[in-house]
């Protein structure tokens, strides 16, 4: 079994995936529909500019306010995320790396979404650390801009952010500004656009929501990105503050 399949298993959600045991590394799903884990429900599908579309769900047993996504590009799954009610990086699985990584805790300035809406601006400072011990030390603010957008009938306001990631030892491993999107009723932020660099120089990325799928409509649940996934720009992941940041 490959470690992106290890990964699927121990989060329920290979038995949801049509795997092709001699082919690729990811699992096959162009054209089928993503089915959340066991005692799990999924309640949104955003497609995405730059050829990525995102599945979030929740599930029972989990902590109140708690959301995981899975992000789809045209090989398949790539990134799983959970996020718990002040929008915290709880837990991210990267399924190409086969990685895990979860958030160190107590942090010392936790992201929070509640100070985000109350205040206009939210500064975070968190480390996350994988199962090998591997640690990132994350820093950062994010700022509503006022500017809002309707994505299929759903209103979203701007953020500005500025994010930074080091090593343990001071070393930069990536830092990423640009703008993203928060829904408040559904307290969750969606990515936008905006630059990304590793110290090789920066890397510009837009994905930019296009529709939001709910239960009922046509996409919900689609495996299947849908935009600019005849270009280059399609070979881009979501960097930036909403993750996945390039590992």
């Amino acid at each position: 079994m490959t470690k992106q399949n290890t990964i699927l298993q121990r989060l329920g959600l290979l038995a949801g995936f049509a795997v092709v045991a001699c082919g690729p590394a990811l699992p096959a799903l162009a054209g089928t529909a993503f089915t959340p884990p066991k005692g799990c429900t999924g309640f949104l599908t955003v497609q995405m500019h730059g050829c990525i579309v995102s599945n979030h769900y929740k599930c029972d047993g989990d902590p109140k306010g708690d959301q995981w996504r899975v992000d789809f590009n045209q090989d398949g799954p790539f990134f799983v995320s959970r996020v718990d009610y002040e929008t915290e990086w709880v837990e991210t699985f990267d399924l190409a790396a086969g990685t895990h990584e979860k958030l160190v805790t107590p942090a010392p300035a936790p992201a929070s979404f509640s100070d985000l809406l109350a205040t206009g601006k939210d500064t975070y400072d968190f480390s996350t650390v994988t199962d090998e011990g591997k640690i990132e030390h994350v820093t950062g603010t994010d700022t509503l801009t006022g500017a809002t957008r309707v994505v299929s009938g759903v209103t979203l306001e701007q953020t500005a952010f500025d994010t930074t990631a080091k090593a343990a030892d001071g070393t930069l491993i990536w830092q990423s500004t640009g703008h993203e999107w928060i829904n408040r009723d559904w307290r969750m932020f969606l990515a936008g656009a905006g630059t990304w660099d590793d110290g090789s120089g920066p890397t510009v990325f837009d994905n930019t929501p296009v529709a939001l799928l709910q239960a009922g409509q046509k996409g919900f649940m689609s495996s299947s990105p849908e935009f600019d996934c005849d270009t280059v720009e399609s070979q881009l992941v979501m960097p930036g503050r909403n993750g996945p940041v390039i590992r």
